[in-house]
């Protein structure tokens, strides 16, 4: 059972819905914290005293819920707490879990260093044997250190101090869940899930830590009817064993928008004599995604992708959502206005978000959080590294197994001119296009997100256009029913990327409509005042809807397009241009703007 939480816990819900063992322990709540802006705590003996002030976490320092709320740079920054390991935990091994820390993170316990972990997006554990057992106590320091200098994956965080344009408050440090479990040294690691509709099957690869004389893994699949399937594998040949478990076509459900139908999954490890050595339990969608012309098929059908982009901030909380309830919010405003998934952009969203996207049938296209990689050198302009692949294979391994996601996309508005030589940016956006391809086949990926397309065999071909007039943007769409689509170029026409060759193609951020009924707002295309959007202002809600309108027909209309992802859920600090409110306050009638999208898209109909 998880050990009974304070009342004062933030965030208290498991961490990892996917992949759910029953004994764990939350470290939210207070930890001692130091601000440590000269990256010299180390030398200053930081590591090894109690810290000057406190912090809650998961919230990061800049945020008001921390409780610290500084928004001025902090090169590192140490967090301590003294946590005893639960005593009925003797026997097992323990682990430590970060959810995610900005940037770079080194962990000791009890003095010992255990873990080192660069990316302020993906997970990272500490395996803390040797170090502190059941009954013990365990003192645990982090350092994060987040330099706003150099090339680093920092998604929508200012490098400057204030907030402009598309550009926001920094995460610095611990942002999401920190918790402990306890687990036998031999015992299963995260299953990767892929359903199979074409079979009816569900394919289970379920690695272990190590290969025991007499092994099995055992894998049982249920419904709201009982149990479903069973397949079981020895355990002791393959570092990694694979089941197939074959639905019976009377039981055989898909997930889809319609019906978000999830079976449960039980995960066993076996001795020899059939003991139950590890135990999990877990979820899986029988979902599938084909390509077939210039449509995305899921479960062999068009389905038109009324997709919102979705940044994941919060007035009170940044990166970090203040409750698991705001988490099922935002997915639910997003489908009250007629979207039936999202973008997630510029960000790793947290693993709890994707479980509701999976309970509540929305579309997902997972990102990376990939801008800062910046150079200022003509023609050499981007320069993402090593990093870069890294952090985003530790994403796709976290997220495979959600049905929700229906394609990868590892960048965003890459931009560079096509020239003579081959770069870094062409380099690692191959790396990554490739990388994502090998680690799952299963889904379509996305070179680059708008402008700068340098993979010629890009699974999906799009562009971003904010042309405000509908009449211009139709005109601007009107290309692709010849092959000729809208791509976007530099501001001197040079291209920044490879052709297109037919591929499914959308627009991947339109709209954007600038609309503050409220602030004082700057002129039009100001981007450092307290207001600002795409193009000139509508002068009423009646001129919003009628432009939203416009614009939303033309890709609807469109029988080539399969989809379109509108710019963007809520308002976020001085950007306004959101469907809602940056509290998630209503702007619009809602109900209007579904009835805008909901009619069926020329690609959904046509033959």
């Amino acid at each position: 059972m998880s050990t009974a939480l304070p009342p004062d816990v933030p965030r208290p819900e498991y961490p990892r819905p996917q992949f759910v063992r029953e004994a764990w322990l939350n470290l939210n709540g207070r930890w001692q914290f130091e601000t440590d802006r000269g990256d010299s705590g180390l030398e200053r003996g930081l590591r090894d005293r109690d810290l000057a002030g406190e912090i809650v976490v998961p919230f990061c320092p800049e945020s008001e819920l921390s409780g610290i709320g500084d928004t001025d740079f902090m090169e590192a920054v140490w967090y301590r707490r003294t946590v005893t390991v639960p005593a009925e935990w003797a026997g097992d091994d323990v682990l430590l879990h970060f959810g995610a820390v900005d940037h770079d993170a080194t962990v000791w316990v009890n003095g010992t260093e255990v873990v080192r972990h660069r990316g302020g997006f993906t997970p990272f554990t500490a395996e803390l044997r040797g170090v502190a057992a059941p009954g013990e106590e365990a003192v645990i320091v982090v350092r994060a250190r987040d330099s706003r200098h150099g090339p680093q994956a920092r998604g929508k965080q200012a490098t400057w101090y204030a907030n402009s344009h598309c550009h926001y408050t920094r995460t610095t440090g611990i942002w999401q869940t920190v918790w402990m479990e306890p687990v036998p040294a031999a015992r299963l690691k995260r299953p990767r899930i892929t359903p199979d509709l074409g079979s009816g099957s569900f394919h289970l690869d379920l690695p272990v830590t190590g290969n025991l004389p007499g092994h099995r893994v055992r894998a049982v699949l249920g419904d709201a009817e009982g149990e479903v399937v069973t397949a079981s594998v020895r355990a002791d040949l393959d570092l990694c064993p694979r089941l197939v478990l074959t639905v019976p076509e009377d039981r055989l459900r898909t997930w889809s928008p319609a019906d978000p139908h999830l079976y449960d999954l039980r995960l066993q490890l076996l001795d020899a004599e059939g003991g139950v050595v590890d135990e999990a339990t877990s979820y899986a969608g029988m979902r599938s995604v084909a390509l077939h012309g210039k449509r995305v098929l899921i479960n062999g059908e068009p389905v038109f992708q009324r997709l919102v982009l979705d940044q994941g901030y919060y007035p009170d909380g940044l990166m970090t959502a203040p409750t698991d309830a705001d988490l099922v919010r935002d997915i639910e405003l997003g489908l009250r206005a007629g979207f039936n998934g999202a973008r997630l952009h510029q960000k790793v969203f947290e693993e709890r978000y994707l479980y509701h996207a999976d309970r509540l049938g929305y579309l997902v296209w997972g990102e990376f959080g990939d801008w800062g990689c910046e150079t200022g050198v003509r023609d050499d302009n981007q320069r993402p590294d090593a990093s870069y692949v890294a952090q985003w294979l530790e994403a796709l391994e976290r997220d495979h197994s959600h049905p929700s996601i229906v394609g990868w996309c590892p960048l965003n508005e890459t931009y560079q001119h096509l020239h003579d030589r081959i770069t870094q940016l062409d380099d690692v956006t191959r790396a990554m296009f490739l990388a994502t391809k090998q680690a799952d086949p299963s889904r379509p990926v996305i070179d680059a997100s708008g402008y700068a397309h340098r993979v010629l065999e890009t699974d999906v071909y799009d562009s971003h256009c904010y042309e405000q007039d509908p009449e211009a943007f139709a005109k601007t769409m009107a290309g692709l029913a010849e092959d000729r689509p809208y791509v976007n170029t530099g501001p001197d026409g040079r291209p920044w990327s490879l052709p297109y060759r037919g591929q499914p193609y959308f627009c991947s951020e339109f709209g954007g409509i600038w609309w503050d009924a409220e602030a004082a707002a700057t002129a039009a295309g100001d981007e450092t005042g307290s207001s600002w959007g795409y193009g000139e202002r509508p002068r009423s809600v009646e001129e919003f809807i009628e432009r939203f309108t416009g614009l939303v027909d033309v890709l609807l209309d469109g029988p080539d397009m399969f989809g379109y992802c509108y710019t963007q859920l809520t308002d976020v600090f001085q950007e306004r241009n959101g469907v809602y409110g940056f509290d998630r306050s209503d702007k619009f009638d809602t109900a209007v703007l579904a009835r805008v999208q909901r009619r069926p898209a020329a690609s959904e109909t046509a033959g």
